[in-house]
């Protein structure tokens, strides 16, 4: 395992981090979701990702319970704020109310007395971001969180942050977590300069494209029995955006050049994200310890040129790039 620096703050991360957005308290088993964990351990992941609202609430109890008796300062922990994990009018968005309940909240489940990078999980368009940021600020000073980062904030939403700390003095965001992978590289155009010019470095998630880009997935065939595609609770809307015959077929395209790396095409996908110097970690999930042991395979790699070529000229026009695409819930009715 390799390590980066997030963003320019000091702390190192893992290059590959291990997040359970649909995976504990859901899709696995508590047992089982623990294991995972110990594996992730064992071979160097030190980077843990997850949030309040993943299995409403239940993902970071089964987090805290598997990393529970491990040196506290072995390890990062990353969560988020902003979906509501209640029924109350106040259970959501960036508001001081709300970030300062959810994060005591995360606390408890977590089982611990900070959280290393507390990320707000998008952009609120409800609350003035003068009262999210102070409150941000607030922790920070308190010594319940030690970083700060957004997850899909457009480029112009992280620059206005950005001033607004300086203005005030307060801490600034270290991190970014967007969607990115071979298949979606919206961040590319605006968010990545925009990151690089304050010191900002990406925590990508999907870098498999929910699993797409494992070559599981083949045109004119039934899906796999218990994939994410099948999993209606779980992933199986975002997927089937490429569950199309274009997308799968040319995923099956790119076996040659992964097995020309001596790759899996998993591994492939997380390396490709890897190269992009902006990004700090690639989170990945498992549902079993197996996969887990196959994409940390990924850390390390550096693909030649004309890899990264070929890649491209498989992929054609299929990748998403409009950055517009970064979105954040527009304010309720």
């Amino acid at each position: 395992m390799e390590y980066r620096r997030l963003g320019s703050s000091g702390m190192y991360v893992s290059e590959i981090s291990y997040g359970n957005w649909i995976t504990h308290g859901s899709q696995v088993e508590e047992d089982r979701a623990i294991d995972c964990v110990k594996a992730a351990l064992e071979e160097g992941i030190t980077t843990f990702d997850t949030a309040d609202v993943y299995a409403q609430t239940k993902a970071e109890k089964v987090l805290g319970k598997a990393l529970k008796g491990v040196r506290r300062e072995s390890y990062e922990l990353f969560t988020k704020v902003y979906w509501p994990t209640g029924s109350g009018k106040n259970d959501r968005g960036l508001s001081r109310k709300h970030i300062m309940e959810s994060c005591h909240g995360s606390l408890k489940r977590l089982a611990t007395d900070r959280i290393d990078l507390y990320q707000a999980h998008r952009f609120d368009y409800e609350t003035p971001l003068e009262e999210t940021l102070k409150a941000f600020d607030d922790l920070i000073r308190q010594g319940k969180v030690h970083y700060i980062g957004t997850s899909e904030w457009s480029a112009s939403e992280i620059e206005s942050a950005i001033s607004i700390q300086d203005a005030h003095g307060y801490d600034r965001f270290v991190s970014n977590q967007p969607q990115y992978s071979m298949l979606w590289r919206v961040i590319e155009e605006e968010v990545i300069p925009t990151s690089i010019k304050y010191g900002i470095g990406q925590i990508v998630w999907s870098p498999v494209a929910q699993g797409v880009l494992t070559g599981k997935y083949k045109a004119g065939k039934r899906v796999p029995v218990g994939s994410r595609a099948t999993d209606k609770k779980s992933g199986a809307n975002m997927i089937s955006g490429w569950m199309r015959d274009d997308v799968l077929n040319a995923v099956q395209n790119l076996h040659p050049i992964a097995e020309e790396v001596n790759l899996t095409l998993a591994q492939l996908a997380v390396a490709w994200v890897l190269q992009n110097k902006n990004i700090s970690s690639a989170i990945i999930g498992a549902t079993k310890p197996a996969q887990i042991k196959e994409n940390v395979k990924a850390g390390g790699i550096r693909l030649a040129p004309k890899t990264m070529k070929a890649i491209d000229k498989v992929l054609g026009k299929l990748p998403e790039t409009n950055p517009d695409l970064t979105l954040s819930p527009q304010p309720r009715p």
